[in-house]
């Protein structure tokens, strides 16, 4: 294997010199969105990227799902430049997007049936998926005849369930409350750690940011750029006493001071 093979290997995400400017509109100014970011994500790794409105931390993550090119630089995943989304990143998004008019049974077999996978094999590994992320009993529910904490379930379980190489989450514990946010925060860090999978986790949250990742990226204000990396120690799996942990309440302080004039301007204070 030559270096670049094994550089590709380890990294399954290397983002380099990647800008993106969105034009004017009716001859408006452009808006550059990011510029310069250069980054890596390590197979099996969940980064948190965190940072003010605005940053570009959700467009980031659209370019490396393939939603979006960037104006400049390169985003590669194994080697490879992403151009279009694939089969080996899937999205979870703040709003659900599950379909409304499929059981949670079938919206996590959804991507499963598009790969063309038998329909007993698929609905075995999709009531597997749905007991891990503890729906058992709510496979024939439809998705308004359930919380919004079981639709975020059901929507990581569609999300793992043609086994991705990468799991791209764009804020998506945001609409819910703060105790049902913490359970899912738990859950989800429990889920990826079993599964072993490479997350890229978007949130303006410094609390979960820190408790999920084991490294957290820090973005400047617009035009967005790499500010900041802290790698985080904590041991998995991630428990509730961590938040307690010396360590944690130091790092977060830390990143509040650092962030805290952000979010201020961004409220014009």
């Amino acid at each position: 294997m030559n270096q670049m093979s094994m550089i590709a290997a380890d990294t399954p995400i290397a983002i380099a010199g990647l800008s993106k400017i969105y034009p004017g509109q009716r001859g408006g100014t452009a808006v550059t969105a990011l510029q310069h970011v250069d980054l890596t994500i390590r197979r099996g790794e969940f980064v948190s990227l965190l940072g003010p409105s605005g940053c570009g931390k959700s467009t980031l993550l659209s370019i490396v799902a393939g939603f979006q090119k960037a104006s400049e630089g390169s985003v590669l995943q194994d080697g490879v430049p992403i151009t279009g989304p694939g089969p080996s990143r899937t999205v979870v998004f703040q709003d659900y997007a599950l379909f409304g008019w499929m059981t949670i049974q079938k919206n996590v077999e959804f991507g499963l049936k598009a790969k063309g996978m038998p329909a007993r094999e698929r609905a075995e590994i999709a009531r597997a998926l749905i007991a891990k992320v503890q729906l058992s009993g709510f496979e024939d529910k439809y998705p308004h005849e359930v919380s919004g904490g079981m639709k975020q379930r059901a929507a990581i379980a569609r999300a793992l369930a043609p086994d991705p190489e990468i799991l791209l989450m764009d804020e998506p514990f945001g609409a819910l409350d703060a105790q049902t946010r913490v359970l899912l925060q738990e859950e989800i860090a429990r889920l990826s750690s079993d599964a072993g999978k490479t997350v890229i986790f978007v949130t303006h949250g410094i609390e979960e940011a820190v408790f999920l990742a084991d490294r957290v990226v820090v973005m400047s204000p617009r035009p967005g750029r790499v500010r900041e990396e802290v790698l985080v120690p904590l041991p998995r799996p991630r428990t509730a006493e961590m938040r307690a942990d010396p360590w944690f309440v130091r790092t977060v302080k830390d990143l509040w001071d650092t962030l805290k004039p952000d979010w201020q301007k961004e409220q014009g204070q």
